[in-house]
């Protein structure tokens, strides 16, 4: 089982901008950014982003997001979908309704003529008892050792992570997690993030002392170099990196451009040892959505055709 892949899913936006719905749990959404003409810088930096990633090799599927329903956030699929090596697809309970609206069975159907899919596991009826748990964004997973990290929050319900975890085969790390103003993070891959070799995480957010040495033990005793990130790089999305492969087999370590402008030169030689870092000027995107690189792609560790 591989941590990474070379296929990525992404949702070309249609009618992205600051969701309301989700403003108030997610501190990273600026209500101050840029309201004009958003949409139309939101998908230049889309576009950019795919074109960097294809340059370098990564196969992206892109889907046309639709005009109705009014789906703002439909730029991070990672929350509502992840693919897996064993043919299984998951669907997830979604705190917004409005982000509910972002499942579309198309989008499955759709990507059947090139990989192979044996089953779809829909958690989302936990919408209906107010209980979520938001894909990759909920969960970091480290997919070689089958451990899925998590943050609890009100979009990340213990329950429904155990269940995931029953399904999947993995084992859960939970945690809670706060900003430096004392606000609970709304998701865990703004904190941190598992590549093969190394994990980037923000342990200043995790306040329980017992809760950070237990996230440290797993990382360390699964063979984890960890670089630390500071609260001002994780505000700048530094935690929100996704380890992908290219169509020769190399490791790329995708992020942000103010990801990764705040990391310094020691962090970035760190991460130089495990990948090639590839980063894309998205500051519209992260502004308004409050979600960076790594939630616009969804991996799929589906198998080919």
């Amino acid at each position: 089982m591989s941590q990474s892949t070379s296929h990525i899913l992404m949702i070309s936006p249609v009618n992205f901008g600051f969701n309301e719905e989700t403003a108030a749990s997610n501190a990273f959404q600026n209500r101050n950014a840029e309201k004009q003409g958003v949409q139309e810088k939101a998908l230049k930096e889309f576009n950019s982003m795919v074109n960097i990633l294809r340059h370098n090799g990564v196969d992206v599927t892109v889907i046309e997001d639709t005009p109705e329903p009014y789906t703002p956030d439909s730029i991070f699929p990672n929350n509502w979908v992840s693919f897996h090596a064993d043919g299984t697809v998951f669907l997830y309970p979604m705190q917004a309704e409005n982000r509910r609206l972002e499942r579309r069975e198309d989008i499955i159907t759709g990507i059947e003529d090139k990989f192979k899919v044996a089953h779809v596991i829909d958690l989302s009826r936990f919408e209906n008892e107010h209980r979520f748990l938001e894909g990759t964004g909920s969960m970091v997973l480290d997919r070689e050792n089958k451990i899925a990290y998590a943050c609890l929050s009100p979009r990340t319900d213990k329950e429904v992570l155990n269940l995931f975890c029953a399904h999947a085969g993995y084992t859960a790390v939970s945690f809670d997690a706060a900003d430096e103003k004392g606000q609970p993070i709304y998701h865990t891959n703004v904190l941190m993030c598992v590549g093969s070799g190394f994990a980037v995480i923000c342990l200043d957010s995790i306040p329980n002392p017992h809760e950070r040495l237990t996230v440290i033990d797993s990382l360390k005793s699964t063979g984890k170099e960890i670089i630390d990130i500071s609260f001002g790089q994780m505000n700048s999305f530094a935690g929100n990196m996704l380890e992908v492969k290219n169509k020769a087999g190399e490791v790329l370590i995708v992020m942000s451009a103010n990801a990764y402008n705040a990391l310094d030169d020691k962090q970035r030689l760190k991460l130089e040892q495990f990948g090639k870092p590839v980063y894309a000027d998205i500051n519209t995107i992260e502004s308004n959505g409050g979600g960076s690189a790594r939630c616009m792609m969804a991996e799929v560790h589906l198998p080919l055709v």
